[in-house]
This record gives C-alpha cells, sequence and structure tokens, in this order.
C-alpha cells in the first residue's frame, strides 16, 4: 500500500495540530517514548519533527508534506524548494499570524533599523535577520539564541533582540519596545515538490488540504436553527447573514415555519436578541465540524 509521509511540528504547535487533525478526520495519538504517531489511516506514515528543521526534510524528500511557520521555510532558505499548499491559521493560542519583532529596552536609543549599525542582536531566526540586515547596509554582530531571548536584551547582554510574538502583551510586560515588525509568519501546508507529481500522493494531500482548511473555517461559523411565524418570515430572513440564503421548512402547523441557516460565530451574540424580537422561538446554536 502507497504511504504519504507526513510532517507533524513537535513543540507549541504539536498540540493544535493533533487536534485540528482530529476535526478534520484523523485521530493521531503521539507515543511518549519515539518520534512516530499513529493514525487511524494506513495511507499515511507519520514523524514528528521540530518546525525548525521541518521544511528541509521535505526540500530533500525525507517527507512529502508537513506543517511549519513560514519563517522556518525562509530561515532554511527553502521557499523556492518547496511547494506550497495551503496556509493555515491556527496556533496555540489563536488563529492569527505572528510576527517576528526588532525588541529593545524601553530607554534604548535604538529607533529604527538603522540604528542597530555595530549593535550586538540576539534571536533564534538568525539567518533571516542577519539576511535582513545585509538588505539594508546595516552591519551589526548577530547571535543565534537558545531561548529566553528577551531576558538578554533585558540584561543588557544584547542591544536587541528579534522575537515573535502574537499581541506583544508579553514584550510590554517586560519593560520592552517593539521597533519594527520585521517578518509576518503562520503556518503553512508544504511539500516536496516531486510528491505534487505523483497523482496519488497529489489526490491525498489535496484531500487533508481540503479537509484542513474546511476544519478551520467551520471554527468561525456556526448553525442556528429556529422556529419563526410564517407572517414573520420575511423579517426574519432579513436580519440573516448565511452563506447561501437560509434553509426554510413549512412544519405541520401551516402559521410556522422551521429556519436554518450557517452565520459567522461572532455575530451571534447580536444576532439572537434581533431575532428574538422578529418572533423567532426555540433558537439552537450548533459548533460546526467542517465548513466547505
Amino acid at each position: 500500500m502507497p504511504q504519504l509521509k507526513v510532517g507533524i511540528p513537535k513543540g507549541s504547535l504539536e498540540k493544535a495540530t493533533v487536534d485540528l487533525f482530529a476535526q478534520a478526520g484523523w485521530n493521531i495519538r503521539i507515543h511518549s517514548r519515539n518520534y512516530f504517531p499513529s493514525v487511524d489511516d494506513p495511507e499515511l506514515a507519520l514523524s514528528l519533527v521540530r518546525p525548525q528543521e521541518m521544511a528541509a526534510y521535505i526540500a530533500d524528500g525525507t517527507l512529502d508534506i508537513g506543517l511549519t511557520g513560514w519563517d522556518w521555510i525562509i530561515e532554511r532558505d527553502c521557499q523556492d524548494k518547496v511547494t506550497e499548499v495551503a496556509t493555515l491559521e491556527y496556533s496555540k493560542t489563536s488563529n492569527q499570524p505572528c510576527r517576528w519583532v526588532l525588541v529593545t529596552r524601553e530607554d534604548s536609543p535604538i529607533k529604527t533599523i538603522q540604528d542597530l549599525q555595530g549593535k550586538k542582536i540576539a534571536t533564534e531566526l538568525e539567518g533571516f535577520t542577519r539576511r535582513f540586515l545585509e538588505e539594508r547596509g546595516v552591519e551589526a554582530e548577530v547571535v543565534f539564541s537558545w531561548g529566553a531571548t528577551e531576558a538578554k536584551v533585558v540584561d543588557g547582554l544584547v542591544d536587541a533582540v528579534v522575537e515573535i510574538t502574537e499581541t506583544g502583551s508579553t514584550i510590554k510586560a517586560h519593560g520592552l519596545r517593539i521597533v519594527e515588525d520585521l517578518l509576518l509568519t503562520s503556518t503553512k501546508l508544504i511539500a516536496y515538490p516531486q510528491a505534487m507529481e505523483d497523482s496519488w500522493k497529489k489526490n491525498k494531500i489535496d484531500q487533508i488540504a481540503m479537509l484542513l482548511n474546511a476544519s478551520l473555517d467551520a471554527r468561525h461559523k456556526v448553525m442556528l436553527k429556529m422556529n419563526i411565524p410564517t407572517s414573520s418570515a420575511k423579517a426574519v430572513v432579513d436580519i440573516l447573514p448565511s452563506l447561501q440564503a437560509p434553509t426554510i421548512n413549512q412544519l405541520t402547523d401551516p402559521t410556522w415555519q422551521a429556519l436554518e441557516t450557517v452565520v459567522d460565530r461572532k455575530l451571534v451574540r447580536d444576532l439572537i436578541p434581533s431575532l428574538k424580537s422578529a418572533g423567532a422561538v426555540g433558537i439552537l446554536e450548533y459548533d460546526l465540524k467542517k465548513v466547505l
């Protein structure tokens, strides 16, 4: 039986990725003593791989597909060596892209990228940072950080750091200041180019991409069901947004109808009071697994 070799990101994205695959229909089990998770699909062979290494393993064909950040694809200089299949906006805490930012102390004289001339910068994104500065004609010492990157600038070990953030709140909590955004990154599903030329593998990859995207789309939507007076149908429909149009079915009582529709989750708190005022009763809200 042919198998697709899939890289699952190990670390902070691991649980979020396993949860997303479960929503999409693949149940993954992580084993504490090895790096090869099991999955209820014999056509998949999974490996746990650090996101920082994922692009390199896919570029050389060790893996057929994997999930990793755009930042690590660039860091490994693999953007022209892998095929981007899909962008999947999810993380361990939110569904928003993350930012790599230049950070320094609040009282630092560094105000722009040019002010880094002759300075020392710590970051895990060493290759990207060095190239970024070189392209702007800035000569600075870039050193690799093994962790606790923000602490290095707090303690005065370096003049600035390049660090990843979602909201910037942790940076502010340490009394630090963001000088400039350097890179916006999100999770990418990437493939070995030759795998996309194999018809069986491409079909399997397309299936995974479609269902992962459908699962993420479903997280932003809910199903609303309700009963409405026939006389109020137009007033209720005028209130409701929907993917196409609401579904309306006649109840056995000709003066009542059943309505269902899919709406953005963020709209529900304002919609429900309006629907009640328009005559809707028995309003139910359902989470969705997939939206295609």
